[in-house]
């Protein structure tokens, strides 16, 4: 029996309902995705920067640091970032640093003020003319201007006439003036002059003005006593003795709770007797000369251009944690001695077992030990704290802050003292915030690492290379020989 055949209309009927209940089905389907994304969008849009937007920069010019954070989460009053910038000619990383501060905090709010729309907003600020991407925090009756070039360091080429940068210091910047125009008071830093100290490296004294310190000139000899609104005293590379009547002075300010902070390092005319008694009252011995350092590991290129070991404290902890390491030039060598009941002494930075003082000094003839040279270890730099509550940092040179040797250590030599200072006049959080470099950084290494650079890329390396190109050849050889 012959079954009937199914209608053609029937077929058609069924196929077309049920493509239309596929279609459908997709369409819904795309449309619950579309509602998703859509919801996912408007979701992540809400999200503050600092969780939408990661810093993948080889320079991190996108995050900031804990310091800022810290600052910024103490805010208690309103603070308004002005950004002076042209319509189109916002600078990206300026753009997502300013959304970032925005993020952080309910007390911060970044506002837009195109100069062709606002052209006497900045005369209110600044006298200056005003670049693109220039900017002005202020807080109730305080401002601060940052002009486009503290943001973006560099200097003018004077070949093409155009801007050369080579560092941000976009946050550095914000934060500092974010910290200058909510605080009341800043501490003030005197620095004692009147024998041959040497003027701050221009590097170094325009931290001091970022971290908000102002700084004052004092002499000993013309005070009886030490300003009271100073929250600490700065001796930096003197070139003569000071009297007994000015080492005097310094005691009793450091045994009735003040606060110094020396940087003293070899001179031509030998060691500072005065000046380096202070340090006698406490068991620390210093010895004339200039200290040397044979263990290739602790120098770079010569013996008294030395690399120190970083001790553990609150001062070198940030250095160490981050592998920075120190340059030392031209040093003297300190010993701790046992405890004289005066104080506490921690050594921050130490030389190695193969260290000694030469005693010629700036006449040494020979790096080898000679008869009269103080045989090492030595601290370069250590931590009094006086029984009477005062606090005393010493490094045994001052070298170590011109600008060469800091850019030797890629600013770590400066934010050790940095850290000093900022432990000195009691902040728990050291506001140094370091530039991001857009170009390079030098890579600090010892003499030993040196060497053993160069034994690897001249000769180890080149004869790896020609030995296994020496046996490529030949294994090709054999298999062409054993082919025929």
């Amino acid at each position: 029996m012959k079954l009937p055949k199914p209608s053609p209309w029937a077929k058609d009927g069924a196929g077309e309902g049920n493509a239309l209940k596929g279609g459908g089905y997709a369409l819904a389907v795309t449309a619950v995705v579309l509602a998703i994304l859509i919801a996912v969008n408007v979701f992540a849009s809400a999200l503050p920067a600092t969780l939408t937007r990661q810093d993948i920069s080889a320079a991190q010019l996108y995050s900031v640091t804990s310091n800022t954070k810290v600052v910024v989460n103490n805010l208690t009053q309103d603070v308004t970032i002005y950004w002076i910038v042209q319509s189109g000619e916002e600078d990206e990383v300026i753009q997502n640093l300013l959304d970032k501060y925005d993020s952080l905090s309910d007390h911060i709010t970044v506002v837009k003020r195109n100069p062709d729309v606002y052209p006497t907003f900045a005369q209110q600020y600044t006298d200056e003319a005003v670049a693109n991407n220039s900017l002005v925090v202020e807080c109730g009756e305080k401002n601060r201007y940052i002009p486009f070039t503290d943001i973006y360091l560099g200097e003018v080429n004077m070949y093409t006439g155009g801007y050369d940068a080579t560092d941000f210091d976009g946050e550095g910047a914000i934060t500092s003036a974010i910290d200058y125009v909510t605080s009341d008071e800043y501490p003030q830093v005197y620095l004692v002059e009147g024998h041959g100290e040497g003027a701050l490296p221009e590097e170094f004294a325009r931290q001091l003005e970022k971290e908000n310190l102002e700084t004052q000139t004092l002499s000993l000899l013309n005070v009886d006593a030490i300003p009271e609104d100073a929250a600490c005293l700065m001796i930096y590379a003197p070139q003569s003795d000071i009297s007994q009547e000015e080492k005097e002075i310094l005691a009793d300010y450091v045994s009735g709770g003040g606060k110094l902070l020396v940087c003293a390092g070899a001179v031509e005319g030998g060691l500072l007797e005065n000046l380096y008694s202070l340090l006698s009252d406490y068991g620390v011995t210093a010895h004339d000369g200039l200290v040397v350092d044979m263990d290739r590991a602790h120098y770079a290129m010569v013996p008294y251009l030395l690399m120190p070991d970083l001790n553990s404290s609150a001062i070198t902890d940030p250095l160490i944690d981050s592998n920075y390491y120190t340059y030392l030039p031209l040093s003297i060598g300190l010993t701790v001695g046992a405890d004289i009941g005066a104080g506490t002494v921690t050594a921050l930075l130490t030389t190695s077992e193969q260290s000694y003082s030469k005693a010629a000094g700036y006449e040494l003839e020979t790096y080898e030990w000679e008869e009269g040279d103080a045989e090492g270890p030595f601290a370069l730099a250590v931590s009094v704290e006086d029984n009477g509550g005062g606090q005393l940092i010493w490094f045994a040179s001052d070298q170590f802050l011109t600008d060469e040797f800091n850019a030797y250590s890629s600013g770590a030599n400066q934010d050790l003292v940095i850290n000093a200072l900022s432990q000195l006049i009691g902040e728990s959080q050291s506001l140094a915030i370091r530039s991001r470099s857009l170009s390079y950084n030098y890579l600090t290494i010892s003499e030993a690492t040196a060497s053993l650079l160069q034994v690897l890329m001249i000769g180890v390396f080149p004869l790896l290379f020609l030995g296994i190109g020496i046996y490529i050849v030949l294994r090709r050889r054999r298999m062409q020989h054993g082919a025929v």
